[in-house]
Protein backbone atom coordinates (compact mmCIF):
# COMPACT_ATOMS: atom_id res chain seq x y z
CA UNK A 1 0.00 0.00 0.00
CA UNK A 2 1.02 3.54 -0.93
CA UNK A 3 0.67 5.06 2.32
CA UNK A 4 1.07 2.67 5.27
CA UNK A 5 2.43 -0.89 5.74
CA UNK A 6 1.02 -3.34 8.29
CA UNK A 7 3.41 -4.25 11.00
CA UNK A 8 2.72 -6.01 14.16
CA UNK A 9 -0.39 -6.27 16.06
CA UNK A 10 -2.24 -4.26 13.24
CA UNK A 11 -0.82 -1.60 13.61
CA UNK A 12 -0.07 0.28 9.94
CA UNK A 13 3.21 2.31 9.46
CA UNK A 14 2.93 5.56 8.18
CA UNK A 15 4.88 7.04 5.48
CA UNK A 16 4.09 11.03 6.27
CA UNK A 17 5.36 10.19 10.30
CA UNK A 18 8.78 8.11 8.80
CA UNK A 19 7.94 4.92 10.46
CA UNK A 20 10.06 2.37 10.83
CA UNK A 21 9.76 0.28 13.57
CA UNK A 22 12.82 -1.88 15.29
CA UNK A 23 12.11 -5.14 15.63
CA UNK A 24 15.33 -7.03 15.98
CA UNK A 25 15.95 -8.20 19.95
CA UNK A 26 19.66 -8.85 19.74
CA UNK A 27 20.06 -5.02 17.86
CA UNK A 28 17.25 -3.47 20.70
CA UNK A 29 19.75 -5.44 23.21
CA UNK A 30 22.86 -3.74 21.73
CA UNK A 31 21.22 -0.59 21.62
CA UNK A 32 19.93 -0.30 25.26
CA UNK A 33 23.56 -1.62 26.68
CA UNK A 34 25.36 0.87 24.92
CA UNK A 35 22.56 3.88 26.37
CA UNK A 36 23.25 2.14 29.66
CA UNK A 37 20.14 3.51 31.73
CA UNK A 38 20.56 3.82 35.24
CA UNK A 39 17.50 3.82 37.21
CA UNK A 40 17.40 7.52 38.73
CA UNK A 41 17.84 8.88 35.05
CA UNK A 42 16.19 11.50 33.69
CA UNK A 43 15.36 10.01 30.20
CA UNK A 44 12.97 11.08 27.16
CA UNK A 45 12.46 8.73 24.26
CA UNK A 46 11.96 10.12 20.63
CA UNK A 47 9.47 8.66 18.74
CA UNK A 48 8.48 5.04 21.13
CA UNK A 49 6.49 3.73 18.27
CA UNK A 50 5.51 0.05 19.28
CA UNK A 51 7.64 -0.18 22.39
CA UNK A 52 10.79 -1.73 20.83
CA UNK A 53 13.38 0.66 23.12
CA UNK A 54 10.69 1.72 25.70
CA UNK A 55 9.63 -1.02 27.06
CA UNK A 56 13.82 -2.81 28.16
CA UNK A 57 14.50 1.14 28.80
CA UNK A 58 11.32 1.36 31.27
CA UNK A 59 12.68 -2.27 32.75
CA UNK A 60 15.91 -0.50 34.27
CA UNK A 61 14.19 2.89 34.77
CA UNK A 62 12.27 4.44 37.66
CA UNK A 63 10.21 6.84 35.29
CA UNK A 64 10.45 7.15 31.16
CA UNK A 65 9.46 10.59 29.69
CA UNK A 66 8.93 9.78 25.72
CA UNK A 67 7.38 12.17 23.08
CA UNK A 68 5.18 10.44 19.93
CA UNK A 69 2.91 12.37 17.49
CA UNK A 70 0.71 9.23 16.08
CA UNK A 71 -2.66 9.05 18.46
CA UNK A 72 -2.96 5.25 17.66
CA UNK A 73 0.51 4.62 18.98
CA UNK A 74 -0.14 7.21 21.99
CA UNK A 75 -3.67 4.86 22.60
CA UNK A 76 -1.16 1.79 22.63
CA UNK A 77 1.21 3.23 24.95
CA UNK A 78 -2.02 4.35 27.84
CA UNK A 79 -3.23 1.21 27.53
CA UNK A 80 -0.41 -0.95 28.28
CA UNK A 81 1.41 1.53 30.73
CA UNK A 82 1.08 3.54 33.91
CA UNK A 83 1.82 6.70 34.28
CA UNK A 84 3.41 6.31 37.16
CA UNK A 85 6.33 4.95 35.14
CA UNK A 86 5.60 6.37 31.74
CA UNK A 87 4.86 10.62 30.88
CA UNK A 88 3.70 10.93 27.55
CA UNK A 89 4.18 13.73 25.67
CA UNK A 90 1.74 14.09 22.59
CA UNK A 91 2.69 16.13 19.91
CA UNK A 92 5.53 16.98 17.35
CA UNK A 93 9.17 16.65 18.62
CA UNK A 94 10.29 19.39 16.74
CA UNK A 95 7.70 21.72 18.62
CA UNK A 96 8.55 19.82 22.28
CA UNK A 97 10.45 21.74 24.90
CA UNK A 98 12.79 19.41 26.04
CA UNK A 99 13.95 21.94 28.57
CA UNK A 100 10.46 21.90 30.20
CA UNK A 101 11.52 18.00 31.45
CA UNK A 102 14.67 19.33 33.36
CA UNK A 103 13.91 19.38 37.07
CA UNK A 104 16.31 19.57 40.50
CA UNK A 105 19.44 20.14 38.33
CA UNK A 106 19.16 16.72 36.61
CA UNK A 107 20.23 16.99 33.26
CA UNK A 108 18.06 15.00 30.56
CA UNK A 109 19.26 12.03 28.41
CA UNK A 110 17.84 12.38 25.16
CA UNK A 111 17.50 8.50 23.24
CA UNK A 112 15.19 7.08 19.69
CA UNK A 113 14.80 6.15 16.95
CA UNK A 114 14.48 9.51 14.76
CA UNK A 115 12.03 9.53 11.90
CA UNK A 116 14.67 10.25 8.92
CA UNK A 117 12.60 12.37 6.90
CA UNK A 118 12.67 14.98 9.52
CA UNK A 119 16.35 14.44 11.25
CA UNK A 120 18.32 17.28 10.32
CA UNK A 121 15.45 19.71 12.12
CA UNK A 122 15.35 18.08 14.92
CA UNK A 123 18.51 17.55 15.84
CA UNK A 124 19.39 21.16 14.92
CA UNK A 125 15.87 21.77 17.47
CA UNK A 126 17.81 19.77 20.39
CA UNK A 127 21.04 21.22 19.81
CA UNK A 128 19.20 23.94 21.55
CA UNK A 129 19.13 22.01 24.69
CA UNK A 130 22.54 21.12 25.05
CA UNK A 131 22.92 23.26 28.20
CA UNK A 132 20.62 21.37 29.91
CA UNK A 133 21.73 17.47 28.12
CA UNK A 134 23.52 14.81 29.51
CA UNK A 135 24.12 12.91 26.28
CA UNK A 136 21.90 12.02 23.57
CA UNK A 137 21.66 8.49 21.80
CA UNK A 138 19.83 7.57 17.97
CA UNK A 139 19.39 5.48 15.66
CA UNK A 140 19.62 7.57 12.28
CA UNK A 141 19.99 6.73 8.59
CA UNK A 142 23.72 5.66 8.67
CA UNK A 143 24.42 8.67 5.62
CA UNK A 144 23.13 11.19 8.24
CA UNK A 145 25.38 9.84 10.84
CA UNK A 146 28.22 10.09 8.39
CA UNK A 147 27.60 13.62 7.90
CA UNK A 148 27.18 14.43 11.74
CA UNK A 149 30.82 12.40 12.19
CA UNK A 150 32.02 13.44 8.89
CA UNK A 151 36.11 15.62 8.81
CA UNK A 152 37.43 18.02 6.87
CA UNK A 153 38.06 17.47 3.06
CA UNK A 154 35.47 13.96 2.98
CA UNK A 155 32.47 14.31 1.25
CA UNK A 156 30.38 14.04 4.36
CA UNK A 157 31.50 16.86 5.80
CA UNK A 158 29.37 20.09 5.65
CA UNK A 159 26.89 22.33 7.96
CA UNK A 160 25.67 19.21 9.36
CA UNK A 161 29.15 18.05 10.62
CA UNK A 162 30.78 21.29 11.54
CA UNK A 163 27.41 22.88 13.70
CA UNK A 164 26.95 19.37 15.37
CA UNK A 165 30.93 18.99 16.30
CA UNK A 166 31.03 22.55 17.37
CA UNK A 167 28.49 22.08 20.26
CA UNK A 168 28.76 17.86 20.95
CA UNK A 169 31.42 15.26 21.19
CA UNK A 170 30.23 12.73 18.07
CA UNK A 171 30.73 9.21 18.62
CA UNK A 172 29.74 6.59 15.57
CA UNK A 173 28.72 3.53 17.26
CA UNK A 174 27.12 0.30 14.98
CA UNK A 175 25.24 0.29 12.04
CA UNK A 176 21.90 -1.51 12.06
CA UNK A 177 20.76 -3.15 9.12
CA UNK A 178 17.64 -2.17 7.52
CA UNK A 179 16.34 -6.34 8.07
CA UNK A 180 16.21 -5.19 12.19
CA UNK A 181 12.91 -3.02 11.05
CA UNK A 182 9.24 -3.58 10.25
CA UNK A 183 8.94 -2.41 7.42
CA UNK A 184 12.43 -2.29 6.41
CA UNK A 185 13.95 0.52 5.08
CA UNK A 186 15.78 0.98 1.83
CA UNK A 187 18.80 2.43 3.90
CA UNK A 188 21.36 1.31 6.55
CA UNK A 189 20.73 2.97 10.10
CA UNK A 190 23.90 3.61 12.31
CA UNK A 191 23.94 4.46 16.18
CA UNK A 192 25.17 7.85 17.31
CA UNK A 193 25.54 9.29 20.53
CA UNK A 194 26.37 12.99 21.31
CA UNK A 195 28.16 14.59 24.25
CA UNK A 196 27.68 18.15 24.85
CA UNK A 197 31.18 19.91 25.32
CA UNK A 198 31.74 22.03 28.16
CA UNK A 199 30.09 25.69 27.57
CA UNK A 200 33.98 27.06 28.04
CA UNK A 201 35.15 25.19 24.63
CA UNK A 202 32.36 26.38 22.71
CA UNK A 203 34.31 29.78 22.55
CA UNK A 204 32.15 31.66 18.99
CA UNK A 205 31.37 34.85 20.28
CA UNK A 206 28.37 35.08 18.37
CA UNK A 207 26.78 31.36 17.58
CA UNK A 208 24.37 33.30 15.32
CA UNK A 209 27.04 34.29 13.02
CA UNK A 210 28.57 31.54 13.10
CA UNK A 211 25.91 29.29 11.60
CA UNK A 212 25.13 32.19 9.23
CA UNK A 213 28.78 31.81 7.94
CA UNK A 214 28.66 28.21 7.79
CA UNK A 215 25.81 27.81 5.92
CA UNK A 216 27.45 30.42 3.49
CA UNK A 217 30.60 28.36 3.21
CA UNK A 218 28.54 25.10 2.28
CA UNK A 219 25.18 26.49 0.25
CA UNK A 220 27.33 26.51 -3.02
CA UNK A 221 29.82 23.66 -2.20
CA UNK A 222 31.74 24.06 -5.59
CA UNK A 223 32.15 27.65 -4.95
CA UNK A 224 35.59 28.74 -3.47
CA UNK A 225 35.46 30.71 -0.16
CA UNK A 226 36.24 33.63 -2.02
CA UNK A 227 32.65 33.55 -3.36
CA UNK A 228 30.84 31.94 -0.64
CA UNK A 229 32.13 34.03 1.86
CA UNK A 230 32.22 37.52 -0.24
CA UNK A 231 29.74 38.93 1.95
CA UNK A 232 31.97 38.19 5.58
CA UNK A 233 35.70 38.64 4.24
CA UNK A 234 37.35 40.61 1.47
CA UNK A 235 40.80 39.30 0.95
CA UNK A 236 42.48 41.45 3.73
CA UNK A 237 40.43 39.33 5.89
CA UNK A 238 40.93 35.78 4.53
CA UNK A 239 45.45 37.16 4.45
CA UNK A 240 44.64 38.20 8.53
CA UNK A 241 43.25 34.87 9.14
CA UNK A 242 45.56 32.64 7.29
CA UNK A 243 43.25 31.13 5.35
CA UNK A 244 43.34 30.97 1.43
CA UNK A 245 40.43 31.97 -0.31
CA UNK A 246 40.69 29.63 -3.48
CA UNK A 247 39.68 26.63 -0.85
CA UNK A 248 36.25 25.03 -0.61
CA UNK A 249 34.59 25.24 2.24
CA UNK A 250 34.89 21.46 2.89
CA UNK A 251 38.72 22.22 3.41
CA UNK A 252 38.17 24.13 6.71
CA UNK A 253 38.09 22.91 9.92
CA UNK A 254 35.36 23.60 12.93
CA UNK A 255 38.10 25.84 14.59
CA UNK A 256 38.80 27.35 11.61
CA UNK A 257 34.66 28.65 11.03
CA UNK A 258 34.85 29.86 14.46
CA UNK A 259 38.08 31.85 14.10
CA UNK A 260 36.27 33.37 10.66
CA UNK A 261 33.32 34.09 13.01
CA UNK A 262 35.00 35.33 15.49
CA UNK A 263 37.56 37.94 13.32
CA UNK A 264 33.71 38.84 11.52
CA UNK A 265 32.49 40.01 14.50
CA UNK A 266 35.17 41.57 15.98
CA UNK A 267 35.97 43.94 12.98
CA UNK A 268 34.54 47.50 13.45
CA UNK A 269 31.70 48.13 11.26
CA UNK A 270 32.49 49.92 8.11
Amino acid sequence: MAEEERTTEQHFARKRFGQNFLSDHNIIRKIIDAIRPAADDRMVEIGPGLGAMTEPLMARLDHLHVVEIDRDLIARLKTAHSPDKLTIHEGDALKFDFGSLVADGAPLRVVGNLPYNISTPILFHLADYAEQVKDMTFMLQKEVVMRMVGSPGTEEYGRLSVMLQYRFNMFRMFDVPPGAFRPAPKVMSSIVRMVPKPRAECTATDEALLGKIVTAAFGQRRKTLRNTLREFLDESGFAALGIDPGLRGERLSMEAFVGIANYVAARPAS
